[in-house]
């Protein structure tokens, strides 16, 4: 169990007993984990005690401990202090943590304010739209805290290119639900086949890309079509995605299977690697390969790209 004296803890929810709450939220300082290869960010709800607690056995390389949507304007408070226990709880952590807060005017300035002693991994701010507004988050968040970004307004897809004001930024998720609200375009349109979606899509990774910012798909809410959310891996990885929300760990365990290792493009960047820096000391930098055709400088690159 992560977080002990559940009974008590879960009773001071129960009857909305803050002071109690609060008598269990220390502050630890945590090792801060910066791995940037996550690729199945498992959304859970913050004020779901027993969800929380079982953090350590799921199978997945990332975890957000959401604030935002789906807790009430009740719990949020309560939710907070479970954030703080759970962090306190975590003085390390092979997964990646990551707090989705609010809006920065909807109390998630305060809330960044009180969880960076906390020190989650990363912070992930919804509801941007300017490159303001991440400056701001920028000053709010502790220097050794990333920041991460949801797309998910009008303006932001407008600003996307400008909104990696610092390399904390680290992340951009696509909140493709929220955007089209935003756009006045029906949700009926988000279909694997509409080259709509593929533009979005495509537009998104590549202006991640560029910025040197992580892009994550967005997340299926139908969580028990485990065939259509294959159709959304599968489409997402020719495109060149290796990251994208979940919300059950079966999503979780179909992320990780498409996005994982591919061995044999492993071995051949590996060969080409090696091919290329050894004709390289040679003065070579283009030359015919009996196994791969031919090699130069980008396609050693992009090698050693994939390697990383």
């Amino acid at each position: 169990m992560l977080i002990n004296d559940t009974k008590i803890i879960q009773e001071a929810i129960d009857s909305q007993n803050l002071d109690l709450l609060d008598e269990f939220v220390f502050p630890k300082k945590r090792i801060i984990n910066k791995r940037s290869d996550f690729k199945s960010p498992l959304m859970l709800s913050a004020h779901n005690l027993k969800h929380l607690n079982k953090i350590p056995d799921l199978k997945t390389d990332s975890i957000i401990l959401n604030l935002e949507d789906g807790v009430s304007a009740e719990m949020k408070p309560y939710a907070l202090r479970l954030v703080m226990l759970t962090l306190s709880a975590l003085d390390s952590s092979d997964k990646k943590i990551i707090v989705r807060v609010n809006a920065l005017d909807e109390g998630g300035a305060e809330e960044i304010g009180l969880l960076n002693s906390f020190r989650p991994d990363a912070i992930r701010v919804p509801k941007i739209k300017t490159a303001d507004d991440v400056s701001r988050a920028v000053e709010l968040c502790d220097s050794e805290i990333e920041l991460h970004l949801s797309i998910e307004t009008k303006e932001a897809w407008l600003n996307l290119s400008t909104l990696k004001v610092n390399e904390r930024v680290k992340a951009f998720y696509l909140g493709i639900l929220d955007l089209f609200a935003d756009m006045g375009l029906s949700q009926e349109l988000i279909q694997v086949d509409n080259p709509l979606i593929q533009h979005i899509l495509g537009h998104f990774l590549l202006t991640s890309r560029a910025l040197g910012i992580k892009p994550v798909s967005f997340v299926f809410q139908d969580y028990k079509d485990e065939t259509m959310f294959q159709s959304w891996l599968d489409l997402e990885k020719k495109m060149g995605f290796d990251a994208k929300g979940c919300l059950s760990p079966k999503q979780v365990e179909q992320t990780m299977v498409t996005f994982g290792a591919d061995e044999a493009a492993l071995e051949r960047a590996r060969y080409i690697v090696k091919r290329f820096e050894q004709e390289r000391e040679q003065g070579i930098t283009g030359f015919s390969d009996d196994k791969y055709g031919f090699i130069d400088d980008p396609i050693y690159k992009g090698a050693l790209a994939l390697l990383k």
